[in-house]
């Protein structure tokens, strides 16, 4: 198994871990050298003698030899578990060895201890007891796996020799599985919930999948959700796996614009295709299977589906048809969308209001036009939406269709056309974007509220700078602008538009 490249990320998913077919390999031994790491001793302090020597017999697979212990060494081990320890990686006694393909080594060990500690290896020397070869094969893992797993085994957990780090762990948490060993698997598992980063957050989650791991993987999917613009671009994210690309897509707190997922998605399917000399529109659906019913492309603007997915050639006439009906008809009077069209939401909100509390008039009419004003802040944050002012008597729902522009660019960032319920007072109520819409530090913006009904309140005597406490997220700061052009009268001292709500 390949080692990792850095300390902060890990490779090489295992295959699916069988149980062990360890018996009949009678495999020519290699070396007759033992392993020098704790192949004898220290003499205890106590010792009757340090020259007894202890014989093993002479079988096929090994040359005879023998292992020096001082006489006596159990009395310097106070307890039952030191004595034990003692014995790993070690001749004395040892009645079964394990060869692995990056080492020439023979590794020794203990049938009695490792049944004791692995109902795995308990089930191999019981079952295959007399069939079974004392040099066993074990293909599958590394070297300094294999030691840690069988330092635990021996009850050597507490001291500095069982290291797990970056490098290591995954191939300790396979031989762990493998051999059914819980208490290392636990140890594994706590040391990647304590080191996961959105580095490695992407292949900590696909081999959290492979070893059935659920706690892990719901941890390393929140990470996914609070960066999900980082993780979209890194290049791991290529690699991962079909059903770890769909446990992504349906999350609904999944912070990212549905366009970027679309564009993720394809690039994800290419990259699995790129063995192929041409790559073909019904290639890349194949290859998307079930991820593809999990996009969400009524969240995307009318626009970014029409000059993106509309175009591609990975969707049917019938799929194309159904989401353009959504974007054009009420959404109530048409139900045909096979996507799903549940806003993802992963960020704590807060609203900003500019005006002061009870600076409020009635009689702000509407004619068909948008209400605009110009604003921008000092941190990059995401837009929910906005909070409007609504009639001015009786309960009325009006129909809204808000806009974000780039000031700059004139691009539309997002827009959407829904319905709000006013109930006649003079409270704000709230219209949301189908998805948080990004926003960068120090460049303007321009908000837009388009209303279909009767007059309404609005805001007077409005501020042009506004700092508003975020807690813990810390503070933002808000200027408010004029907007030329078309807005309905609305200005930065008096009119609609009142609050943004944002998210950080």
């Amino acid at each position: 198994m390949p080692k990792a490249n850095s300390s902060l990320s890990y490779t090489s998913a295992h295959p699916p871990i069988p149980l062990p077919d360890h018996h009949n390999h009678p495999v020519t031994r290699r070396s007759s050298t033992v392993l020098s790491e704790a192949s004898s001793l220290p003499p205890p302090a106590n010792a009757l003698s340090s020259n007894m020597h202890i014989e093993h017999e002479n079988d096929d697979y090994q040359n005879k030899q023998i292992i020096s212990l001082p006489f006596n060494w159990q009395a310097s081990k106070f307890s039952l578990n030191d004595r034990i320890s003692a014995l790993c990686l070690n001749e004395y006694m040892a009645d079964v060895h394990f060869e692995l393909n990056d080492s020439d080594e023979l590794i020794p060990a203990h049938k009695f201890v490792l049944s004791v500690g692995s109902c795995v290896f308990e089930a191999m020397f019981q079952r295959n007891n007399e069939s079974l070869s004392s040099i066993i094969h074990v293909p599958d893992m590394e070297t300094y796996a294999f030691r840690t797993l069988l330092r635990f085994l021996y009850g050597d957990y507490n001291t500095p020799s069982l290291s797990i780090t970056h490098d290591t762990v995954m191939s300790i948490l396979y031989g762990a599985k493998k051999y059914c060993v819980l208490g290392l698997e636990r140890l594994c598992v706590d040391f990647l919930k304590k080191n996961i980063s959105i580095e490695n957050a992407l292949i900590l989650l696909s081999q959290a999948r492979l070893f059935d791991e659920a706690q892990l993987a719901a941890q390393c999917l929140e990470v996914i959700d609070k960066n999900a613009m980082y993780a979209l671009q890194t290049p791991e994210l290529l690699d991962i796996d079909l059903d770890t690309l769909m446990a992504i897509l349906k999350r609904d707190t999944l912070g990212v614009r549905e366009v970027k997922l679309w564009q993720t998605c394809v690039a994800w399917a290419k990259n699995k295709l790129s063995n192929h000399q041409s790559i073909t529109s019904d290639m890349i659906r194949q290859t998307l299977g079930g991820a593809l019913k999990l996009i969400r492309f009524p969240l995307m603007t009318q626009e970014e589906f029409a000059q993106g997915p509309a175009q591609s050639g990975i969707l049917t006439d019938k799929e194309i048809i159904s989401i353009f009906l959504y974007f054009n008809l009420p959404a109530k009077s048409y139900k045909l969308c096979d996507f799903d069209d549940e806003p993802r939401s992963t960020f704590k909100e807060y609203i900003v209001n500019r005006f002061r509390e009870g600076e409020v008039e009635h009689r702000w009419s509407y004619s068909d036009a948008f209400d605009r004003i110009r604003f921008k802040c000092d941190r990059r944050l995401l837009i929910a939406g906005y909070g409007l002012y609504g009639s001015i008597r009786e309960p009325f729902e009006y129909n809204v269709h808000i806009q974000l522009h780039h000031l700059d660019s004139g691009r539309i960032l997002g827009e959407n056309e829904t319905t709000f319920m006013a109930d006649g007072s003079s409270a704000t109520f709230r219209v949301s974007f189908k998805e948080p819409l990004e926003i960068q530090q120090g460049e303007y913006y321009v908000a837009s509220a388009k209303l279909k009904g009767p007059d309404s309140f609005y805001g007077i005597n409005g501020l042009r700078r506004i700092t508003h406490d975020c807690g813990l997220d810390g503070k933002v700061t808000f200027h408010f602008a004029y907007a030329s052009g078309e807005n309905n009268g609305s200005n930065v001292d008096d009119g609609q538009i009142p609050e943004i709500i944002f998210c950080l």
